[in-house]
C-alpha cells in the first residue's frame, strides 16, 4: 500500500477518492491548496500525488517538476476537470505519471495510482539508482535530473535510444555516458556468450558523425567495401557498422543521413546484418545504437525527408536535453567545474570566480549552450592571464554588448511602456507581481503578433514550444483563441 496526497480544493471530490483510497489500505492525506500541498510534499515521503490544475493560488502544472524534485520523488497524477491538449502536453513533459480528467467513476480516476505503486515497489525491489553521476554531465536543476533518471534507465537496457536537443547540450557527453554506464553493468549484449572477458572490456563506442559522411562514399564508410569493389579501392575495408560489433553505434546527428542510406540502414537494425559494398556474402553486427539530432525528426517525415519506419525505430527511449538557458540554475556549477578543469589543464593555479561575472553569465541566453559556456570560460582564462580572480570584463567583447544593449532595451522599454513602467508617486508592486504581469503583456502580443502559429511564436520569442506551452498555461492563455 501506498502514502498518496491529493491536492485539489473541491472538497467533495478530494473527500470521495480519500474515501475510496482509504478502504484500499492507502494512506492518504490531502490539502486545499498549493502552498499547503508544496509543503507536505516537501516534508512527508509521499509515494503518489493526485493534482488539480485549477487551485486557488495557482495552476498546479507549474509546480510538477517541485513536486517531483522532493526528496521523496513521488509520482505525480494530474487530475483536472477542464481537458486540454496543450495542457495534457506539458503535464507529460514536465514528468507527470499521467493527465486524468475528472468523471462521475472515481475507480477509473485513480486507477494509475496502482500502476504507480507497482512500479515504484519493482524499482525498490531492483535497488537501482534514479540518478548517476558521470564526470563532466554537472546539473541539479529539475530538468537535468529527468534527463539523468532517463540516462540511468538506458543504461540497464539493451534499447535503442534517441537523444534530442540544441547545438552544444552535451548529446555525445550523454551518449558515451550510457555506453560505459550500459557496459559496466550489462557486459554489452547479454546474447553474446561467446566473447571472452577481454573482448567484452574492449568494447568499441564508435562515433559517426553523419554530417560529415561524403555523399560519393557514405555507403563505403559505412558498410565497408571489398578490394575491387570501385576505383581506388585497392584493399578491402571494414566500415564504422562493424567496427561497432559488440559496442556502440553513435549516429550523431541522424538527420543528416542520405534518405537513400536510411532503407539500408533499416534493415541492419532490424537483421543486424548487411553486405558491404562489392561483396556477396552478409556479415554481421551486433551493436547497440544511440543516436543523437538537433533537428525536428517528426517534421521532416512530414516533409518525406526521413523514413517514419526509422524514426519509429530510434526513439524506442528519448531523451530531450534542455537547451542552457532553461537551466540557467546550474551555470554555476558548471562555471565552477570547468574553469577548475581548465586551470588543472593548462598546470595554473586554480582561479576564483567573481560574483559579477555568474550574474553575467546567467544574464546572457547562451546559443550554443554548455558548448558555447566552456568555449567562453577558455577564452575568459587566456584573457585573464596571471589574474586571480575572473571579472566579467574577462568575457568576450561580443558577450558583453550583447547584454549592455539588452539592459539598455530594457530600460528604455519600462521608461517609455506605459503598462510596465513603475510609477514611483503609486504603491510600489513587488517583484514577483510585476514580472508576472510584464510576463502576460507579453505573451498577450506574442500570440496576436504570431497570429496563433505555434512554430512561429517560439521563433521569434526564443522559447521552446513545452516552455511556451508553460508560460500559456501559467496565465491560462492559449494559442486557439479559446481565452
Amino acid at each position: 500500500m501506498g502514502n498518496v496526497l491529493i491536492i485539489d480544493d473541491d472538497q467533495m471530490m478530494c473527500k470521495a477518492m480519500a474515501g475510496l483510497l482509504r478502504r484500499e489500505g492507502h494512506e492518504v492525506v490531502s490539502a486545499s491548496t498549493l502552498q499547503s500541498g508544496m509543503q507536505k510534499a516537501s516534508t512527508e515521503p509521499f509515494d503518489i500525488v493526485l493534482l488539480d490544475v485549477m487551485m486557488p493560488d495557482g495552476n498546479g502544472l507549474n509546480v510538477v517538476t517541485e513536486i517531483r524534485d522532493t526528496y521523496a520523488r513521488p509520482e505525480v497524477i494530474i487530475i483536472t476537470a477542464a481537458g486540454d491538449p496543450d495542457s495534457a502536453e506539458l503535464a507529460i513533459r514536465s514528468g507527470a505519471w499521467d493527465y486524468v480528467e475528472k468523471s462521475y467513476s472515481l475507480k477509473k480516476m485513480i486507477l494509475p495510482v496502482s500502476r504507480v505503486l507497482q512500479y515504484r515497489k519493482e524499482k525498490l525491489k531492483n535497488n537501482l539508482p534514479a540518478v548517476l553521476e558521470f564526470e563532466g554531465i554537472i546539473g541539479n536543476s529539475p530538468k537535468m535530473k529527468a534527463c539523468m533518471d532517463l540516462l540511468a534507465q538506458a543504461g540497464r537496457s539493451d534499447v535503442n535510444v534517441l537523444l534530442t536537443g540544441e547545438t552544444g547540450t552535451g548529446k555525445e557527453l550523454f551518449a558515451r555516458a550510457i555506453h560505459n554506464h550500459w557496459r559496466q553493468n550489462n557486459n554489452g549484449w547479454s546474447a553474446d556468450t561467446n566473447l571472452d572477458k577481454k573482448k567484452q572490456k574492449d568494447r568499441n563506442f564508435v562515433v559517426v558523425d553523419c554530417t560529415a559522411l561524403p555523399e560519393t562514399l557514405v555507403e563505403s564508410v559505412l558498410f565497408g567495401h571489398v578490394k575491387g569493389a570501385f576505383t581506388g579501392a585497392d584493399r578491402s575495408q571494414e566500415g564504422l557498422i562493424k567496427q561497432a560489433d559488440g559496442g556502440t553505434l553513435f549516429l550523431d546527428e541522424i538527420g543528416e543521413l542520405p534518405h537513400k542510406i536510411q532503407k539500408r540502414f533499416l534493415r541492419v537494425l532490424q537483421e543486424r546484418c548487411f553486405r558491404p559494398v562489392g561483396g556477396k556474402d552478409e556479415m554481421e553486427s551486433n551493436f547497440r545504437l544511440i543516436a543523437a539530432t538537433n533537428r525536428n525528426l517528426a517534421h521532416m517525415v512530414e516533409n518525406k525527408k526521413f523514413r517514419e519506419d526509422l524514426l519509429f525505430r530510434l526513439q524506442s527511449l528519448t531523451i530531450e536535453l534542455p537547451p542552457l538557458r532553461e537551466r540557467s540554475i546550474d551555470i554555476i556549477e558548471l562555471v565552477k567545474f570547468h574553469v577548475t578543469r581548465l586551470c588543472e589543464r593548462n598546470r595554473g593555479e586554480t582561479k576564483s570566480v567573481s560574483p559579477d561575472l555568474f550574474d553575467a553569465l546567467q544574464a546572457y541566453t547562451w546559443p550554443g549552450n554548455v558548448r558555447e559556456l566552456v568555449n567562453t570560460l577558455e577564452g575568459a582564462l587566456a584573457v585573464a592571464g596571471e589574474d586571480p580572480i575572473l571579472f566579467s570584463k574577462h568575457l568576450p567583447v561580443h558577450i558583453r554588448v550583447h547584454l549592455a544593449r539588452r539592459s539598455v532595451d530594457v530600460n528604455k522599454k519600462n521608461s517609455s511602456n506605459p503598462d510596465t513602467a513603475l510609477d514611483l508617486n503609486k504603491s510600489f508592486p513587488d517583484f514577483r507581481a510585476y514580472r508576472q504581469s510584464s510576463e502576460k503583456n507579453y505573451l498577450q502580443k506574442l500570440i496576436s503578433y504570431s497570429k496563433r502559429d505555434i512554430k512561429r511564436a517560439c521563433q521569434i520569442s526564443g522559447l521552446s514550444r513545452s516552455r511556451l506551452y508553460e508560460l500559456l498555461s501559467k496565465y491560462r492563455l492559449s494559442m486557439s483563441g479559446d481565452q
